[in-house]
């Protein structure tokens, strides 16, 4: 028989796995993750709400101009919301609406995606920007292809990043 001690201890430990089982399913919201596209491995969490902007930023390859490349997450998917550039060069949209603003050239591209594939780069020195962060993208990959990516997060998950 357990005495009174060793009883308090297994409702002590009994409850405190049902809190900590019970945050895990409770739902906290949304997380944009970034993976290493090879290998899986969690890169980075990030807190994002519906709503919140995602950006890829990097200089052109061969025209050395800024290029942006803007997402909103929506329905737990990035929807691509606004494309800047500099200059024309090879893989910019030369045939979209594009208006100039502010000195550069600016479209509301169409498109929603579940995932996308970013290959950080040291010459165009990628950079992702959440919301209000900005992550050296290059750095956190070790200019290795990522995947980035909305999921829910449960309470759990958003204690522990």
């Amino acid at each position: 028989m357990l005495d009174s001690t060793a009883k308090r201890l297994l409702v002590v430990l009994a409850v405190l796995a049902l809190a900590v089982g019970g945050s895990a399913a409770v739902p906290a919201g949304q997380a944009l993750v970034v993976e290493d596209a090879e290998t899986g491995e969690v890169l980075l969490t990030q807190h994002v709400s519906e709503n919140t902007t995602v950006s890829v930023e990097y200089n052109h390859s061969v025209e050395k101009t800024r290029v942006l490349d803007e997402y909103t997450v929506r329905n737990g998917e990035l929807e691509m919301t606004r494309m800047e550039f500099e200059s024309y060069g090879w893989g910019l949209p030369a045939r979209a609406d594009v208006h100039k603003e502010n000195g550069s050239y600016a479209f509301d591209p169409e498109g929603s995606w579940e995932e996308l594939y970013v290959k950080p780069g040291h010459v165009a020195g990628h950079k992702l920007h959440v919301g209000e962060r900005t992550y050296d993208l290059v750095a956190l990959s070790d200019a290795r292809t990522v995947r980035l990516s909305v999921t829910n997060q449960s309470v759990l998950d958003a204690a522990l990043h």
